[in-house]
C-alpha cells in the first residue's frame, strides 16, 4: 500500500477551503444575505466555517479582488456598497448585451440551442410561479446565457455572464420591488424573444430584447428613486 505524501493533503484541504469560503460568501453578498455595507470579521468566519484564518484571509482577497467587499482605513472589513452614483454605465452596457447577444441567436442558432433555451424558460416560468426569487435569478441568468451561447461569439458570451453575475444585488432588490410576484408579463416577454429566435427575425428579436432590457433598466430607476426620497439605505 502506497503511504500518501502527508506534506500533499494540507495544501489540498487549505485549497478547497478557499475556495468554498469564497463561494459560500459570494452567493450570501450578491443574493443580499450580507446586505451592503454589513461587517466581515474573519474571526467569527474561521469559526463559522471551522478553519483557521489563513483560508478565510485568502478567500476574502478573492472577494475584494471582484469589488465585492472592502478594507476601511482602520483595517475592518465589509461587504461593498453598491455604486449607485455609476449605475448608468452598468445599464448601458446591460442593455446592450441583451440586444447583441438576442440578435445574434436569432441568426445563428441551432435546434439544440432552442431546446437548451426552452429548457430555461421552463425553470424560470417554474421559478416565477414558485414566487422563489433567488431561483428566478438563476434561472433568468440561465436562460440569457443559453441566448448568448446561441449567437456563437465567446466575447459577448463572457462579457455578459459577467454582467448577470454583477447585477445579482440589484437584481434582487429589483424583485423585491415586486415582492417577489414577477407578473406573467417577463416570462411573456422571454416567450416573444424566444419566437422572434426561432423564426431567425433578427431585427424583431433585438427590438424585443431592448424593451425588455429599458422596462428592467426603467424599474430599477424607479425604485432608486422611490427609495432615495426615502432616504433608505441600500
Amino acid at each position: 500500500m502506497t503511504e500518501t505524501d502527508p506534506a500533499s493533503v494540507p495544501e489540498r484541504k487549505r485549497g478547497s477551503g478557499v475556495k468554498m469560503v469564497y463561494e459560500v460568501l459570494r452567493d450570501e453578498i450578491l443574493d443580499l444575505v450580507l446586505p451592503p455595507g454589513s461587517p466581515i470579521d474573519e474571526v467569527q468566519l474561521a469559526e463559522r466555517f471551522g478553519m483557521s484564518r489563513t483560508p478565510i484571509r485568502e478567500a476574502l482577497v478573492r472577494l475584494s479582488g471582484e469589488g465585492l467587499i472592502d478594507t476601511l482605513p482602520n483595517r475592518s472589513t465589509m461587504v461593498a456598497n453598491i455604486d449607485f452614483l455609476n449605475m448608468h454605465t452598468f445599464f448601458d452596457a446591460l442593455v446592450l448585451m441583451y440586444r447583441v447577444t438576442t440578435r445574434l441567436a436569432a441568426q445563428y442558432h441551432r435546434p439544440e440551442d432552442l431546446r437548451a433555451i426552452r429548457a430555461e424558460q421552463a425553470r424560470f416560468t417554474a421559478a416565477a410561479e414558485a414566487q422563489d426569487a433567488l431561483a428566478m435569478i438563476a434561472t433568468n441568468a440561465a436562460l440569457h446565457a443559453a441566448i448568448a451561447e446561441a449567437g456563437r461569439n465567446p466575447y459577448y458570451i463572457s462579457l455578459f455572464n459577467r454582467l448577470l453575475d454583477e447585477g445579482r444585488r440589484i437584481l434582487r432588490l429589483y424583485y423585491q420591488s415586486y415582492g417577489d410576484r414577477l407578473p406573467q408579463q417577463f416570462v411573456d416577454e422571454h416567450e416573444d424573444m424566444i419566437a422572434a429566435i426561432e423564426a431567425r427575425d433578427i431585427d424583431t428579436a433585438d427590438r424585443l430584447a431592448k424593451a425588455h432590457a429599458e422596462q428592467i433598466v426603467a424599474q430599477i430607476q424607479t425604485l432608486f428613486s422611490r427609495n432615495q426620497r426615502h432616504d433608505i439605505d441600500l
